[in-house]
Parts: structure tokens; sequence; C-alpha cells
């Protein structure tokens, strides 16, 4: 799949948690055409265990909205969203999730916990994968290499 400028900063953020020493995820939230929140996984960095890119994004989204909906954002992340960011992205109503590489481990989309496909489910944003896929999983790669 072409990538597409949306994409590309997710996946810039994503390049600066590898050179941070955290895992290497990228987020941005996109309004009307435009870029109002980026963020990448600082976990390490802020000793949190919530600091993923989805959350910090959404909590800068929110903040520039002013409103803790952001019915008319799409995010962008480089990974499948674990169950804590998807149910994030549920509560925030977003419209659409684009994201690149899938993650069979903790994914909580198309892998594990498939929280969008229960019924029960709060909010349903419309998902897109494949985004970069390639570059964002070979990010993911290259930094667990250098870890072992």
């Amino acid at each position: 799949m072409k990538p597409n400028r949306f994409m590309l900063e997710a996946l810039r953020q994503a390049k600066i948690a590898f050179e941070a020493d955290e895992v290497p995820v990228g987020a941005v939230v996109v309004c009307n055409g435009e870029i109002i929140a980026k963020a990448f996984n600082q976990n390490i960095t802020l000793k949190d265990p919530s600091a993923h890119a989805e959350i910090l994004a959404l909590r800068q989204a929110a903040k520039v909205k002013n409103s803790h909906r952001l019915d008319d954002c799409d995010l962008y992340v480089t990974l499948e969203p674990c169950a804590m960011c998807a149910a994030a992205i549920s509560w925030a109503k977003l419209k659409r999730v684009y994201y690149g590489a899938t993650d069979e481990k903790f994914g909580a989309i198309e892998n594990g916990a498939r929280l969008f496909s229960h019924s029960s489910h709060y909010h349903r944003p419309e998902v897109y994968s494949g985004f970069s896929a390639d570059e964002a999983k070979k990010l993911m790669q290259d930094f667990f290499k250098k870890k072992r």
C-alpha cells in the first residue's frame, strides 16, 4: 500500500521513539486534513505504562479540540493498537483508524481481543490496515534485534 503523508509522519514519530530507546511506535491524529497531534511511545521516558503513542496523541488532540470526543478525527498509527489503546480509540469516538503493521501478540483489532468486532463494544471506528506495513514491521524488528 502506498504511504500517505500522515502515515509518513507516524513513521517519523516511530523513528524518534527508536532513537530514544523506546518501542518504535508513532501516531498522529488528523482532523479536517491537518495533523493536530503527534506522539511516539514514551513508556520508559515518562515512567508510565499507559504512555503509548496512541494515548499520548489522543490526549494532545483532546486538548487541541477542547473536547474528550474526537468523532471528526482519524488516527494513523504504525502498529496495530493494543487493547488499552483500542478502548481509548473507542471512547474518543474516532471516525477512522489507519495502521501499518499487525501485532499478532498484543494487537486488539485484527488479532487477540478483536475489540471492535464485539457487538457490545461502545463505538467502532472504520479500520484500515497495511499502510507502510513493511517499513513499520522492519523498524520493530530492528529495534528488538538490537535488544537481543
